[in-house]
């Protein structure tokens, strides 16, 4: 008796023909094999909103090789990817190839192993039609919002554009902040710190200004404030008023689920989500493994789900004791809280290796790039979310001079637990404590030097794609596989653009948010769109009709398309030119920036009395070692950044290692980076050093 596996990928295929064996037959669908058609709305509003399904095209020789597996087989698996979108992928199959979606021939693999192959294989289902529902009610969802609004804004700004429903909030997001930043007004402040030591001992510490003698917080606003305060602790004795010691346990950090994990690879490793995901992908279909052969390294890795099987909990906690010892096994089972409160993944793990003991050691020796990196990085998370809490005595000292109080406070590890192989990034810089020496209750110090400092409040950070994910999942707002395309299309789309790792609006994301703001606030609504969201899940679990929730959905979004059209006939929205300081050389205008269908250039604003254009480059702030002219930041063909001199054709200089503003000790040239170090490439000059850390 033959069997057919239908899988998405090629690579998942070879992994899972492996496990199977003789008797099944395993393909690839490459992905989708339909969908909405692109060229038109492809849905039947006025008839409950039917989706007009097409085979995708460049498809057919896949769609005809799989109709001709399918008959020779006596039985057809459809084993896509263990969510909404693998849902819908293996509807769409068993309508193209005639299946009976009564018929029990589902099967998923949480993780692509033998026991995950042979347990999904053991388990057949039907065809979950709630979680195809909600998948194909988010797909219409999108489309009836994509294709009634990107021509209202063809009319209304400018052809080519587009909107999408949640990628307009996540422009909001980012349009929200940048207005904070530019309204925001550094407020001036001053610290004061004691530099103190226990008399006869040469160990010094810090100790911050608290307030007033009597512990009421002060602030300092002025530099009169201070030196009034240096002035009043003239001559004073600094005495330990209070000593407290305590202990305190640190808790390691959940496994990952798809927000953290691209969060974490964005902190540590500097990948895009889209990157990430990628190399997740490969981790999860499969990868030749020395002395293993072919599998799965994690679980599936769309989830907001932190559940952990007890088998890989049990893995762990037996590497963790031959490894480092049984004190650093976590004695009881952890169990983690998402914060995510509409956990729809909860069917998968959480992402964790599928060979708990599968060390990133091992695994390096048949990986490289991207997917070591984050294997290493999935490896140690789950691992250390099995281990010992990390134990640290924990000191505070309150110091009084005068009529004022300093603070200092320390710790001191007394068992490095789950810290000894992981600890958690962060996106802000944590509250530094000092290491403080023995200290007693009435001890009077010796003040070494007394400092003061001047400091502005800031404003908050641009967003990054960490931040952003993470505002994306606190907010509800769209789901594990949504995160990545949501930023790669707003940067797509010209809506928004990355500065130094931080994501910055441009004007034309300006301009495209400020309208939707005054004609559609409910797209971008932020609680709008979250509940939407958890419209979706409700269709998922069965308690909603996928028609009703678009229905609720559409006929406000077509009253507000119907009143926008009215309220802005005969108008259109210019989008503000961005000024440089370059100067035309024609007429002497300040240049601007333009978008083509080639990118961005620069164009003078005397357009059509002066035409004159040139591409757009950005000045490094460093200078050309050969001639001294600027260094430019530049693009090659296919689009990879390069380094070169603004005398070309003349000065030929050109490099692909970054300009920094580090200057030479020796000759004064600017220094190069590449890799860990900087070097002078000023000829006749070998000055080299390792980058600061």
């Amino acid at each position: 008796m033959s069997k057919l596996v239908i899988v998405e990928s090629p690579a998942k295929a070879k992994t899972i023909r492996k496990y199977l064996g003789d008797g099944y037959e395993v393909t690839a669908s490459m992905g989708h094999i339909r969908d909405l058609p692109a060229s038109q709305l492809g849905i039947d509003v006025e008839h409950e909103y039917a989706p007009q399904y097409i085979n995708i095209k460049g498809k057919e020789k896949i769609i005809k090789e799989l109709k001709s597996e399918a008959k020779k087989a006596d039985q057809v698996y459809l084993a896509t990817d263990p969510d909404r979108e693998g849902e819908a992928i293996s509807w769409h199959l068993a309508h193209i190839l005639g299946l009976d979606v009564e018929e029990p021939n589902r099967v998923t693999f949480g993780e692509i192993t033998k026991k995950g192959v042979t347990e999904g294989m053991a388990h057949p289902r039907t065809i979950d039609m709630d979680l195809f529902n909600a998948q194909q009610a988010r797909r219409v969802l999108d489309r009836l919002v994509g294709y009634k609004l990107s021509p209202f804004l063809w009319r209304k700004v400018r052809r080519g554009l587009s909107a999408g429903r949640v990628q307009s909030v996540a422009v909001r997001l980012i349009v929200d902040r940048e207005k904070e930043i530019e309204a925001f007004k550094p407020q001036e402040y001053w610290n004061l710190d004691a530099l103190l030591s226990p008399p006869a001992s040469q160990k010094k510490f810090s100790a911050r200004l608290y307030g007033t003698a009597a512990g009421k917080k002060l602030e300092v606003k002025t530099e009169a404030e201070a030196r009034a305060i240096e002035a009043a602790l003239e001559g004073r004795d600094y005495q330990v008023t209070k000593l407290t010691r305590g202990s305190r346990k640190k808790v390691p950090a959940p496994p990952f689920i798809t927000s953290t994990l691209q969060q974490e690879a964005s902190r540590r490793l500097g990948f895009t989500a889209t990157r990430t995901m990628r190399a997740a992908q490969t981790l999860y279909e499969g990868v030749d493994i020395a002395g293993r052969g072919t599998l799965g390294l994690i679980t599936y890795m769309r989830t907001d789900s932190l559940r952990v099987s007890d088998e890989a909990v049990a893995g762990a906690k037996d590497y963790i004791a031959g490894q480092y010892g049984e004190k650093y096994v976590c004695n009881y089972k952890r169990t983690y809280k998402s914060r995510n409160a509409t956990a729809a993944q909860d069917a998968h793990e959480a992402i964790r290796p599928s060979v708990p003991g599968l060390t990133p050691e091992e695994a390096e020796k048949s990986l490289s790039g991207d997917i070591a990196k984050l294997y290493r990085l999935i490896w140690s998370r789950f691992i250390a979310s099995q281990m010992s809490d990390c134990e640290q005595d924990t000191v505070a000292v309150q110091v009084t001079a005068g009529d004022y109080q300093f603070r200092a406070s320390g710790y001191v590890v007394t068992f490095e637990g789950f810290t000894a192989l992981y600890e958690e990034a962060t996106d802000e810089k944590e509250k530094k404590e000092t290491s403080l020496p023995p200290l007693e209750e009435g001890q009077v110090l010796k003040l070494r030097e007394l400092t003061s400092e001047q400091k502005f409040t800031q404003p908050p950070p641009r967003y990054t794609e960490a931040t952003l994910i993470r505002g994306l999942e606190e907010n509800g707002i769209g789901r594990p596989s949504t995160y990545a395309p949501i930023i790669t299309t707003i940067i797509d789309r010209g809506y928004v653009e990355r500065e130094q790792k931080k994501l910055k609006p441009t004007l034309l994301g300006r301009t495209i948010n400020d309208l939707m703001l005054q004609e559609f606030p409910d797209i971008v609504d932020v609680t709008f769109s979250a509940d939407m969201e958890k419209n979706l899940d409700q269709v998922e679990s069965g308690r909603v009709d996928w028609r009703s929730t678009i229905d609720t959905f559409y006929k406000g979004f077509d009253a507000a398309l119907q009143k926008a059209e009215k309220d802005m006939e005969g108008k259109k929205v210019k989008v503000p030119d961005e000024e440089t300081d370059e100067v035309c050389e024609k007429c002497g205008r300040k240049m601007v920036i333009k978008t083509g269908r080639y990118g961005k250039f620069l164009a003078c604003p005397g357009f059509p009395e002066c035409t004159n254009t040139k591409r757009l480059v950005k000045d490094t702030g460093g200078k050309c070692p050969k001639c001294g002219s600027r260094m430019l930041l530049r693009r090659s063909a296919k689009g990879r950044v390069y380094y070169g001199c603004e005398g070309y054709p003349q000065c030929d200089f050109m490099t692909w290692d970054e300009p920094v503003p580090q200057q030479c000790e020796k000759c004064g040239a600017t220094l190069f980076k590449k890799g860990s170090r900087l070097y002078c490439a000023k000829e006749g000059c070998d000055f080299e050093t390792q980058v600061a850390k």
